[in-house]
């Protein structure tokens, strides 16, 4: 089966050629245009979006080695996201499979981030937790199966990756801020000591991180102007600290409560080096199994839908041409 896959739930317009479970092509489309704005500006999203989709996805048939006439299935992105961006891939998808009477698969975005873990060896055994980590989403999911998963902790209020960039912005950083945050951090010390919310449960927040880091920031610069740039990597090593930290405890705290071993990270921000170096330390020592996607499948990417779909194909989970995107989709 050549299934054609399409993601375009932000900013990135990805297009992927898979044949059954392998990836013969996964070809993205960044937009920099947002680096002048400090975040993702919807419009020009969308706007983005209808420039590059076609390109990226003949690049992917081309890449594969196929011709459009070998495609039997297309997947698309349905939510969530934002509406506009959705709207460009539903609509290619739709219009691609309709001119060639293909059958159609809606996908959840953040299942399929999941489900990107069953790309490559190792697999993750079921059930398993995943903790997936977004600009826009944090959760703790119990993956019962391929298509039966369980949000047992999320954001009461701002993502994971949020802090990240609200943070950058604060210090004078570019967008996205987590990878140049990241980078800084590796040559910094963490001298700098930001509270850790105490939220019952398994769920998260990050406003009153965000909060704190504010006040941090201002009550130091009253006292010395230059103090963001002479602490720039300390800054930025204190603050990623303590955002694993808090995702940690929350993944600690879940796999004691429900005796699972086999632990997952998915989404941007589990490219994270901080974040995966954690992970892999707190598994060697509390016994889990743990699984770490490769970079390439860690941001928004078509092969991650193409992935969840094939198992949408295998239960016959076909959508219609009626089908519309949707910005909350769980």
């Amino acid at each position: 089966m050549i299934l054609l896959a399409i993601e375009s739930s932000c900013d990135d317009t990805s297009a992927a050629i898979l044949r059954d479970t392998v990836v013969l092509s996964n070809k993205t489309a960044n937009q920099t245009t947002h680096q002048l704005y400090g975040g993702v500006v919807p419009e020009v999203a969308s706007r983005a979006h209808q420039i590059n989709i076609l390109p990226i996805v003949e690049l992917a048939i081309k890449e594969a080695g196929i011709t459009k006439k070998d495609i039997e299935v297309v997947a698309f992105t349905r939510g969530p996201g934002l509406i506009g961006s959705l709207l460009v891939g539903v609509s290619f998808a739709k219009a691609f499979a309709l001119a060639r009477q293909l059958p159609i698969i809606e996908v959840n975005h953040l299942q399929a981030h999941i489900l990107a873990h069953f790309i490559d060896e190792p697999r993750p055994n079921f059930p398993f937790l995943c903790l997936t980590v977004s600009g826009g989403h944090t959760q703790i999911v119990l993956v019962h199966d391929n298509n039966d998963m369980e949000i047992i902790g999320q954001t009461l209020d701002d993502a994971a990756g949020e802090a990240f960039d609200k943070t950058g912005k604060l210090l004078g950083l570019g967008y996205p801020a987590g990878p140049i945050i990241d980078k800084l951090a590796q040559t910094g010390q963490v001298v700098f000591d930001f509270p850790e919310p105490q939220i019952p449960n398994l769920d998260f927040s990050f406003s009153g991180l965000k909060t704190s880091i504010l006040y941090f920031l201002k009550r130091n610069l009253e006292t010395n102007p230059a103090f963001i740039e002479q602490n720039l990597v300390n800054i930025c090593a204190s603050v990623q600290q303590r955002i694993v930290t808090i995702l940690m405890n929350k993944l600690i705290r879940a796999a004691a409560q429900t005796g699972i071993h086999e632990i997952a990270i998915a989404g941007g921000v589990s490219a994270n080096s901080a974040l995966r170096k954690s992970l892999q330390l707190e598994g060697e020592q509390r016994g889990w199994r743990t699984y770490i996607p490769q970079f390439q499948y860690c941001t928004d990417n078509a092969a991650m839908i193409g992935i969840a779909a094939y198992y949408k194909y295998l239960r016959g989970e076909f959508a219609t041409q009626s089908v519309a995107p949707t910005a909350k989709y769980y």
